[in-house]
Parts: C-alpha cells; sequence; structure tokens
C-alpha cells in the first residue's frame, strides 16, 4: 500500500515565432491580418453584444460573492509608439521598422513570408494570428490603456489586478544578451510609468531575464528598489545550445537546443535568484510557451501548436525545481506557473510519489541485477524457453541488460536534493510552493480540491487569471461569469470559489510580502483574511 492510499534566421524566428506574433498583431499591419481601424464592429464602441446566457452583470455577480476578486494574471497590450521612446533610450531601436527588424521580425513576418516548401524545411512553426480583440475595439483599448482599465474595473467584477506584459512573454528570449536585458529594463521602465498612480487597484508586472543568475538579480533588484514594481515575471526556462552542436550554424544550433530550467541539469546555480526573491519579498511567476518543442512544431496549425502550450514548460519547470531541491532549501519560495491549468500539478504530484516509493535508495534495490538469481532463470528456462529455441535459439543469459549501464555498481539516489526519508513528505515540499494559474473557463480546477485525484488532506492552490488582452477573452464582462460556472454546474463549491478568487492570491504574495496589498482597495479585506487564515492554521 502506498502512500497514495492514505538560429539562422529560421531558427532564430522560430524560436519567438508563437509568442511573438501572438501579440504582433497589435502593432502591424500583414498581408492577411485586416487593420484594426478597418474591422467590423457591434455594439457600444465596438464590443459584440452580451451573451443571453449570462444573467446579470459582472460587477452583480461580484456584489453577490461577498468577497473581492483579485486577477492574478490579466494582461496590457503595449502601445508601440508610447514604448518606442523607452526602446530608443535602451539603444534598442531608434524607428518601428528597426524595432520589428530586430525584435517582431523574429516571428510571423518570416513565416508569412516563406514558402510552404520552406517552412516544411525549416520546420518554422505556424504563430499565432489574428490574436487580440480586433472587433471588440473597446476590449482592445482597455488591454492597451491603464487608465481604461482602471476605469472599468468595477464593470468587470474585478477588485485587483496583477497585469502582466505581453511584451514580457518574447523579449527574455532573445539570445542576445545585451539586447535582452536592454529590452527587459526598457520594458519595465514603461510599465512602471504607464501605471503609475493606479495601483489601488492594479499593480505592473516586472520581466526579469533569466540567461544567468546575475543577469535575473540585477534587473530584479532594479525593478524592486529603483521603479517600485512587486511582481515579477520569469521564462519556465532558458533555451541553450547542445555544446557538441554549437559550431554547427545558428539552425542546428537552435534545433539541437535544451531547456534550462533552473534545476536539474543546469549550467548555473539559480539558489542566489530565488534567495533574492525572498529578501525582496517577490513571489516570481512564470510564464512560457513550448515554442518549438516536440509535439507543439506544425508549420501549418497554430491551434495543433498551442494545446498544451503553456503547461508542458511549467511542467517542466515544476519538477525541476522539486527534484533539484530548490522547494526543500527554500520553503518560504512562491512560484506561479500562470495560464497551464492544474491538472498536471495534480498528476505530477502523484507521479512523484509513485516514483519515489519505487525508485528511493531503499526501494532501488528490487532492480539492482546483483540481486539477479541466475539458477532460477535457468531452471526456468529449461522449462519454458523451448519456443525460445524453435524460434532460433534461446536467449543469453550474459546479454541480459535490465536497462543498466555497465559499471553501474551503486545506484544513484536521484532524490537526493530533496532530502526524502518518506513519500509523505512530498506533498509539503510541493502544495506550499507552487501556485497554479487557471483561466476562468477552465472546466478542471476542481482537480485542485479532488479527495479522489490527490493525497489524503492535500489541495493545489489555484490562481484565478482573466487573461484579458489575448484572444482566450472574446469580451472581458463575461470572465468572471465563466468562472462562476464552475459552481453554477456543480465543479466547485462556494469556499473553492473563493479561495481560487481571492484567497490563494493573497496567500501567495503575502507570503513573502505581507505589505503587498498595503493601500489597496481591499488591503482590509485582505487583513482581515489572513488574521482568520493565521488562527485556522495554528
Amino acid at each position: 500500500m502506498g502512500f497514495r492510499d492514505g538560429a539562422s534566421r529560421s531558427g532564430t524566428l522560430t524560436r519567438l515565432s508563437l509568442e511573438t506574433t501572438r501579440i504582433s498583431c497589435v502593432f502591424r499591419t500583414q498581408q492577411d491580418v485586416p487593420r484594426l481601424r478597418d474591422a467590423p464592429s457591434s455594439g457600444e464602441g465596438g464590443a459584440p453584444m452580451r451573451s443571453a446566457t449570462h444573467d446579470g452583470s459582472a460587477s452583480a455577480l461580484r456584489a453577490e460573492l461577498g468577497h473581492p476578486v483579485i486577477d492574478a494574471d490579466g494582461h496590457t497590450v503595449e502601445f508601440l509608439p508610447a514604448l518606442l521612446p523607452y526602446f530608443k533610450k535602451a539603444g534598442v531601436a531608434d524607428h518601428v521598422e528597426q524595432f520589428y527588424a530586430r525584435i517582431l521580425d523574429s516571428g510571423a513576418g518570416l513565416w508569412s513570408a516563406m514558402s510552404p516548401e520552406d517552412r516544411a524545411a525549416h520546420r518554422t512553426v505556424r504563430p499565432s494570428w489574428w490574436a487580440v480583440p480586433a472587433k471588440n475595439t473597446r476590449d482592445f483599448a482597455t488591454a492597451t490603456m491603464p487608465t481604461l482599465l482602471y476605469e472599468r474595473m468595477d464593470e468587470l467584477g474585478l477588485d485587483f489586478g496583477v497585469i502582466y506584459p505581453s511584451l514580457g512573454l518574447v523579449l527574455p528570449d532573445i539570445a542576445d544578451t545585451e539586447l535582452r536585458r536592454a529590452c527587459c529594463r526598457a520594458l519595465n521602465q514603461f510599465h512602471a510609468d504607464a501605471f503609475d498612480g493606479l495601483g489601488d487597484r492594479l499593480t505592473p508586472v516586472a520581466v526579469i531575464p533569466m540567461g544567468a543568475p546575475d543577469e535575473a538579480i540585477e534587473e530584479l533588484e532594479y525593478a524592486v528598489e529603483h521603479l517600485g514594481i512587486k511582481a515579477a515575471l520569469i521564462s519556465s526556462f532558458v533555451r541553450r545550445p547542445v555544446e557538441a552542436l554549437a559550431d554547427r550554424g545558428r539552425d542546428v544550433r537552435f534545433q539541437a537546443s535544451w531547456a534550462d530550467s533552473y534545476g536539474i541539469d543546469s549550467p548555473y546555480d539559480y539558489d542566489p535568484f530565488w534567495q533574492r526573491c525572498l529578501d525582496l519579498g517577490i513571489s516570481p511567476a512564470a510564464h512560457s510557451g513550448a515554442v518549438g518543442w516536440d509535439g507543439h512544431r506544425s508549420v501549418s496549425n497554430y491551434v495543433y501548436n498551442h494545446l498544451g502550450f503553456f503547461a508542458r514548460p511549467s511542467e517542466t519547470l515544476c519538477r525541476s525545481l522539486f527534484l533539484g531541491g530548490v522547494t526543500r532549501r527554500f520553503p518560504d519560495l512562491r512560484l506561479a506557473l500562470l495560464e497551464g491549468g492544474v491538472s498536471f500539478g495534480t498528476r505530477l504530484l502523484n507521479d512523484l510519489i509513485g516514483h519515489f516509493e519505487k525508485r528511493n535508495q531503499e526501494a532501488i534495490q528490487n532492480y539492482n541485477p546483483a540481486h539477479f538469481d541466475r539458477a532460477l532463470f535457468e531452471s526456468l528456462l529449461d522449462r519454458h524457453g523451448a519456443r525460445f529455441r524453435e524460434m532460433g535459439g534461446g536467449p543469453d543469459i550474459q546479454e541480459l541488460a535490465f536497462g543498466t549501464p555497465s559499471g553501474q555498481a551503486e545506484p544513484d539516489d536521484e532524490f537526493a536534493p530533496c532530502e526524502l526519508t518518506d513519500a509523505s513528505e512530498i506533498p509539503d515540499l510541493f502544495t506550499k510552493n507552487f501556485f497554479f494559474g487557471c483561466e476562468a473557463d477552465d472546466p478542471l480546477i476542481h482537480h485542485a480540491f479532488d479527495p479522489k485525484g490527490l493525497p489524503k488532506g492535500v489541495q493545489l492552490s489555484t490562481l484565478y487569471g482573466s487573461d484579458i488582452g489575448h484572444w482566450d477573452v472574446p469580451d472581458m464582462r463575461d470572465v468572471l461569469h465563466e468562472a462562476w460556472e464552475g459552481v453554477e454546474e456543480g465543479r466547485l463549491d462556494r469556499d473553492q470559489f473563493r479561495a481560487f478568487t481571492f484567497e490563494n492570491a493573497v496567500r501567495f504574495y503575502t507570503d513573502t510580502n505581507p505589505r503587498f496589498f498595503e493601500g489597496t482597495r481591499i488591503e482590509a479585506e485582505v487583513d482581515a483574511f489572513r488574521a482568520s487564515d493565521q488562527i485556522s492554521s495554528t
């Protein structure tokens, strides 16, 4: 009984294409993308008419809830004319076309210009297209202009929003270190200014380049100590070349790359970065797509590439940090894994438990070739091996490899960094550190609370993310209702919905920074919840 029972040019372009072009159509006109001003509209301000299936407004639903709603993953779509001066000052680009050439043309611009044959030859993945609410012009403007979003918060049923940069999903993946750092610095300066004075309801997120720990720490300190930003975004992984193939050209280097997720096999020690996050009161969030990963490399179908797009890198990061002992060494670290849902988290937790039960230092002896009973096998072969001989001869016992490389006399303890003595310790090293971002229309949020699918007494922490500003949201006013459908359809109860939309976000941010919500509209509600939460946990 187990515990659970109790880059050539095309290479560079491929790397950034999916996430870059998720937003690039906002800034430029392509042959196959209609201009926003030409898009048809319906309803006031270009917004589509409300769905007849929704009773009442989001603000009415929020009032009925009786608790604040925190959007832990909203997005702004950067207004390029306002952003360009920041890039110019940073030496990134002096004009729009130069910006395209250095950054955005790492995306759909090339894919659109290539023939189908060239796309297939270079495996240039089909990027996102028609990716923002063009018809719903008011929503597009809301995602672009922070003051308009601030004005509409009540209408959207939101009390507080943590707003992520769309370009922040792209710029940290730039291969050139100098360009990457300059772009991230300029973007953070832009967002600090764009959201200035709106902090009682909105807070911007700094993008932290993770190419090396020193690089990450420098930008984190600048963002927090100089810009006053209190939330941070990191990539789920850094793409690194396979060294043996690094001299084969840029295209080969990209195709033969690997994902460094800061734990297992990383060439760097990222512990100083995690410690600096704690020192500065930062709970980082990871948000990356599986650009160019096996299974996400269709040259013709974006939907194929996008399915499971965020969950796979999130799972990779999660297990890398766990098996690398990061959660053991930093029990107070809080990390959000955004937009990938929670289902992969329930599976990963169970898989970790199962693997430890079968492959811990004691259990692994069951598979040690030294314990193979040769005499018993030979006797059974004499009795039951006649068919093998008829098929061409019996197996040579000397060739039985058992999947173990020759020369491995003693087993590796692959859980050693976790310092585990029993499988029952695993949930604590998993559930306290990791928070799982879920979109409002995710029908599987209840997996986080499911006693049938999790170890006894264990729940995972989900974070409500609207994803406003991107194609996932045709109408911002419907997002809270979509989340509430989980209650109406019996998948969630009201307490679970409250945890999803309010309590978990409070824990995520205040566990590392008790003053995170100080001066916000929901400061009193947050303080009341934290006081009751501390009482209930004692």
